[in-house]
């Protein structure tokens, strides 16, 4: 999984703090990336004692390591409820954030969106005073050039992201393509938010506005909560 910023130690405590509160019985939407996965892990340890709980992945990753700590799993279509979601962020600003650097935030959001309560994990590196990391967004192949058009329209410079180790561009899960939006310092995120929702092909975007309702900050000497 995705690794940047941070120490391990900082995000197997964020990690391992979002962890412990899932109850016996919950539905649990299973975040992407390196500090998500320190949950998932801690997860499936309370599984092996005895947990009673049900997983939804939010990615190919996630299913995978979810199954190899035997944490069960089941899907939106089967779940009555997702009580609580545990995801990570490539950065923060209050509940505001950016997601997408796994390539995974068209399923992360829907999954996310869904629970009702957002925990988000992170290590001190992600945290702002204002958003400015790059917005992923997810676009259809055949879209790729008109979107990019209209994220310049506003004001974006958009890249389309390349894949590491392989020639070519990186393909999501769901088949389609990644282009990183830079806005410099975002002063409206929410207005952000609505104007790529509305570009024809994106499919999603990685601006998360307003959902996180606790941030889990690892730190070396434990851990932060805020709840909002």
């Amino acid at each position: 999984m995705k690794s940047t910023g941070g120490s391990d130690a900082q995000k197997r405590a964020a990690g391992e703090s979002a962890a412990e509160a899932v109850e016996d019985g919950a539905v649990v939407g299973l975040g992407t990336g390196s500090t998500a996965a320190h949950a998932i892990r801690a997860i499936g340890r309370k599984v092996d004692s005895g947990l009673d709980v049900r997983g939804i992945p939010t990615s190919f990753q996630s299913r995978e390591l979810a199954k190899e700590t035997g944490v069960p799993l089941t899907t939106l279509d089967e779940a009555d409820t997702v009580d609580l979601a545990i995801d990570g962020a490539d950065q923060f600003s209050g509940p505001h954030l950016v997601k997408g650097g796994g390539a995974a935030h068209a399923r992360e959001k829907i999954v996310d969106a869904a629970a009702d309560r957002l925990l988000v994990v992170a290590d001190p590196s992600k945290a702002a005073k204002r958003l400015d990391h790059p917005v992923p967004v997810e676009v259809l192949p055949d879209a790729r050039t008109t979107v990019a058009e209209k994220v310049r329209a506003l004001g974006g410079s958009p890249t389309l992201r390349s894949a590491e180790r392989k020639d070519g561009p990186v393909v999501t899960d769901n088949g389609n393509l990644v282009v990183d939006c830079e806005f410099g310092k975002i002063e409206a995120p929410a207005k952000l938010a609505a104007d790529l929702s509305q570009l024809p092909g994106a499919v999603e975007h990685g601006l998360f506005v307003g959902m996180a309702d606790e941030v889990h900050v690892g730190r070396e000497d434990g851990v932060d909560v805020e709840t909002f």
